[in-house]
Order: C-alpha cells, then sequence, then structure tokens
C-alpha cells in the first residue's frame, strides 16, 4: 500500500498514513478524467443567454401602413426583424448544459486524479485542523508551515472542522471541500490536495 507522511498543522511531521491502493493506487484513465471534467465545467454554465425575439418586444401591434398603394414592400409590423427596434432572428434562449455521466465512471474519475496527486507527490495529510474561533491568519500560518505556495485544495471530514472552513474561505489560493463534496474539477484545478486524515477514511470508504 502507498504511503504518505502524516503532517500537524504546526508543520511537524507525524509519522506516515497508508492509503488504500484501490482509490489512491491505480492507473489514471486519462479518457475518463476529460469527460467528467467536461460534464462538471458544462454544468457550471449558467445558460442565462436570450435575445427578445419578434414576439417578445414591445409594441408593433399596429400595421405601419396601409397594404397597397404605397409602392412599399407590406409590413405587417414594426417589430419585425427587418426594422429598428425589432426582435432577433434565432437567437441565443435559455438553455441548461448540464448532463450527467454514470456514477461508475465518476467514481473512476476521481480515484484517477486522487492516484495522480499521489504519484506526483502533491497530496499532503494533516493529522488535524483544529482552531478555536474563524481566523484567517491562523489557517494561512497553517498553508505557510506545510511549505504551500500555489493552489490547494483542503479536503475536511463530512462533519466538523466548521471553524477551518470558514478561517480558510478568505485566502484567494485555497479552495475548501469536504470528502464527499470533492469533485473531479476541484482536484484537477488544485496543485496541491491538503487532506484531513479522518477524510482519507471517508474517501477510501466511499470509493474503495
Amino acid at each position: 500500500m502507498a504511503k504518505v507522511s502524516l503532517f500537524k498543522q504546526d508543520g511537524t511531521q507525524a509519522g506516515e498514513v497508508e492509503l488504500n491502493d484501490a482509490v489512491f493506487g491505480i492507473e489514471p484513465n486519462e479518457a475518463v478524467v476529460f469527460d467528467v471534467v467536461l460534464s462538471q465545467r458544462a454544468s457550471l454554465r449558467q445558460g442565462t443567454h436570450m435575445h427578445k425575439n419578434r414576439s417578445a418586444v414591445r409594441g408593433g401591434g399596429k400595421k405601419p401602413f396601409r397594404q397597397k398603394g404605397t409602392g412599399r414592400a407590406r409590413q405587417g409590423s414594426t417589430r419585425a426583424p427587418q426594422w429598428r427596434g425589432g426582435g432577433t432572428v434565432f437567437g441565443p434562449t435559455p438553455s441548461d448544459y448540464s448532463y450527467k455521466l454514470p456514477q461508475k465512471v465518476r467514481r473512476l474519475a476521481l480515484k484517477s486524479v486522487y492516484s495522480a496527486k499521489v504519484a506526483e507527490e502533491k497530496l499532503i495529510a494533516v493529522d488535524a485542523l483544529n482552531f478555536d474561533a474563524p481566523k484567517t491568519s491562523a489557517f494561512a500560518k497553517v498553508i505557510e508551515a506545510l511549505s504551500i505556495e500555489r493552489k490547494v485544495l483542503v479536503i475536511l471530514p463530512n462533519e466538523g472542522n466548521e471553524f477551518a472552513a470558514l478561517s480558510a474561505r478568505n485566502l484567494s489560493n485555497v479552495k475548501v471541500a469536504t470528502a464527499n463534496t470533492t469533485s473531479v474539477l476541484d482536484v484537477v484545478s488544485a496543485d496541491k490536495l491538503l487532506v484531513v486524515e479522518s477524510a482519507l477514511s471517508q474517501i477510501e470508504e466511499v470509493l474503495a
């Protein structure tokens, strides 16, 4: 089984922790990771874009001039697309771009990105993240003590650690998730993972 160093939040080493190879030691499947990242990015699209078509613009109820005898082309409304202030033809309408992939595919993608981070030595395990109160500067000291300089994803246990989550949310290079809410896109976007030991067990329990 793979092992990673276990640290305390002050940066000192507290031993090692064994990782389940079924979750953190598989051969990453890049094609599956690509598909899941694509679906998660599609789900983030708001899809609220809209142009007003001919029926949505205001006015235009009256025929602008009589049908015959003017020498001009017949017109039924001043809100037709060829008029200034008229509706848009084939403009964008609100759309839902989200789609779901099978659960087995999503789980394989998660295991793939976790395994890739372990192979690249970019997973840092801590025994606990305990704070007496929400304090951003206290969490910044933890990041500094663990020599994390770039974007980091902090994975907390599913319950508890509210103060840790509140302390980290104002740091620009830190994103917080729990063991059951971590997405493939979150892991791929982060340079390093900072995982609480109890959260590792919860991840293995679900994905193993």
